[in-house]
């Protein structure tokens, strides 16, 4: 199939916003579905490759848009069909980096689904194989009949290489997580599946959030024909569609217990029928964490949380986990058993990663045995989440664990900016404006208010800094021969300079 059949499929309506002549002959190779600002690694030379345009915005459309079409180009796209819906067209930003690229661009209707092109351009490439080059007749009714009936994944993929003699498959999560594989297939570290999404069959699924989404990943290609690959790709979707419905009801359960943990002196007696309700055992230990993203998009973090889950709470084992939202509107987790903070964290990057453009904070709170400690678990993870907001490299994620705030620095992350923006002037006062005598409040501190080594460190003499001490003193009004004037100081130091 060339670029100029999918153009003039009239039941897809793409509208070409630019090309060249030659370009439209070009020979398709396969579709690459992507939101990622820099999809580089994941296309495929000769593919098509389609986008809701999710990453780009108004603030900064040239320079995303350069960007993308860049990418595009280094990686030997044939063309980029931009989904209309999400900015009501596709935006001249976008169709100006495809001239100025060469890559020819055309506007996908809001009304047509990206699976009716996937389809279109699959079924075209390789509709000419022979029925041996498909799911077998009696294969693909019996796979219709397990989605249709919530198999899941692992059943699925079973059944479709059943008659494939040492056929490998794997369904991957865009952080690594295995979520189903074929009988015998050997496991592959997370960080190594992560890196192996280029070479995969997206699975297309709406309603999935991106930390989510499916793929369908085959160690040596030649082990099945590509079209039966995309035949057994759109069931593992319907497959992950049903998921998203029973999930949406999981979640409706996860916020009435997510509404109790926010309130104060709960009753352990209530929290414990909700975490019931929620699958989740009686007896602990329980963690709990909560999440956020930079952008405002509904589910968003819910999604990353519950992909984070998901790796801390394989499937079969005899923990649990329940993530929903909690009445501000903060997504939350309770998972149940032992889900260590390492591990936790080792996870995190490979999750955000997901979105790169999208920055992912995260708290959790120390471990507890009862349901009647979880609203200060709760506590504890919403302090560790502004930690971690506030610590984050710009434009990164980050995940915090309450229980590492151990020194006085780490602790005042956690207090919001505006509070400690607020601490700092009132303690500092008129100081907060003379850099000579703040110099001298920071050496003094640091010295544990030794005169003769503050004199030695500013190079003066005692005499000059008994005398810059007394200044400092008159305009905060404490007296630093006193630890917790002392302690005071310091920490309205901190706060100035994370405020800064």
């Amino acid at each position: 199939m060339h670029v100029e059949h999918l153009l003039q499929d009239e039941s897809l309506g793409l509208r070409l916003l630019w090309a060249e002549d030659a370009q439209l002959a070009r020979e398709i190779s396969g579709v690459t579905v992507t939101d990622l600002e820099d999809p580089a690694r994941f296309v495929r030379r000769d593919e098509v490759v389609l986008s809701g345009l999710v990453w780009w915005s108004a603030e900064d459309g040239p320079a995303r848009a350069e960007r993308f079409v860049s990418a595009l180009r280094g990686a030997g796209a044939a063309a980029l069909l931009a989904g209309e819906e999400t900015h009501g067209s596709v935006p001249d930003d976008l169709v100006e980096a495809c001239v100025r690229h060469g890559v020819p661009v055309a506007a996908v209707p809001a009304h047509i689904m990206f699976r009716a092109i996937t389809d279109t351009v699959y079924l075209g490439r390789w509709g000419e194989l022979s029925r041996r080059h498909t799911l077998p007749e009696n294969v693909r009714g019996r796979l219709s009949r397990m989605a249709a009936q919530g198999a899941g994944p692992e059943a699925i993929v079973t059944t479709a290489f059943a008659h494939l003699e040492r056929a490998v498959a794997y369904v991957l999560t865009p952080s690594g997580r295995t979520v189903a594989a074929t009988p015998g297939a050997p496991a592959i570290p997370v960080g190594k599946a992560a890196g192996l999404l280029a070479e995969a069959v997206p699975v297309d699924a709406d309603g999935v959030s991106p930390y989510e989404r499916w793929h369908l990943y085959l160690p040596d290609p030649d082990d099945a024909p590509p079209r039966m690959v995309h035949e057994l790709a759109s069931v593992l979707g319907r497959c992950q569609e049903a998921r998203v419905r029973a999930r949406a009801e999981e979640r409706q359960t996860a916020d009435e217990l997510g509404a109790l943990l926010a309130v104060p002196g709960v009753d352990g007696a209530a929290v414990a029928a909700a975490l019931r309700a929620c699958g989740l055992p009686d007896d602990g230990p329980y963690r709990v964490l909560v999440a956020e993203t930079g952008a405002q998009r509904a589910g968003l973090a819910e999604g990353a949380l519950a992909e984070v889950v998901a790796h801390a709470v394989p499937d079969g084992t005899a923990v649990a986990g329940a993530v929903g939202r909690l009445p501000d509107g903060a997504a939350f987790a309770v998972v149940a058993g032992t889900a260590e903070a390492d591990a936790l964290h080792e996870v995190w990057p490979l999750v955000a990663a997901a979105e790169p453009a999208v920055p992912l904070y995260g708290g959790t709170g120390a471990p507890v045995a009862t349901a009647r400690e979880l609203n200060g678990a709760l506590a504890e993870a919403r302090y560790a989440l502004v930690s971690a907001r506030s610590t984050a490299a710009a434009d990164g994620s980050a995940l915090t664990d309450a229980s590492t705030l151990t020194g006085l620095d780490a602790l005042l992350t956690g207090v919001p900016a505006e509070v400690r923006t607020a601490y700092s002037r009132t303690v500092l006062g008129e100081l907060r404006s003379n850099a000579v005598l703040l110099e001298t409040l920071e050496t003094f501190l640091a010295c544990d208010g030794s005169w003769a080594r503050t004199a030695e460190a500013l190079h003066l003499h005692v005499n000059s800094v008994h005398y810059r001490i007394g200044r400092i003193e008159h305009f905060t009004g404490r007296d630093l021969s006193r630890l917790y004037d002392r302690l005071d100081l310091r920490a309205a130091l901190l706060c100035r300079a994370d405020s800064a």
